[in-house]
């Protein structure tokens, strides 16, 4: 299940594609740029989230074996 980090870098990844496609069609580099910085925000977005599951799951795992 995805965290609220993985899904705002996914949109913002997104976002970032389109302004750069944007940006190509009208020639417009300032929002191609903007488009690229968007969509590697999200990348690093995405990752801090992905760590932050990962965590999580880890010490869930740990809180179930000492329950055991």
């Amino acid at each position: 299940m995805w965290n609220k980090d993985e899904v705002q870098g996914k949109t913002d990844q997104a976002k970032g594609k389109i302004k750069e496609v944007v940006g190509d069609l009208n020639n417009d580099e300032q929002l191609r740029d903007e488009g690229a910085a968007d969509n590697a925000a999200g990348k690093v977005e995405e990752g801090f989230g992905k760590g932050r599951r990962k965590v999580g799951d880890a010490i869930k795992d740990i809180g179930k074996k000492i329950g055991q």
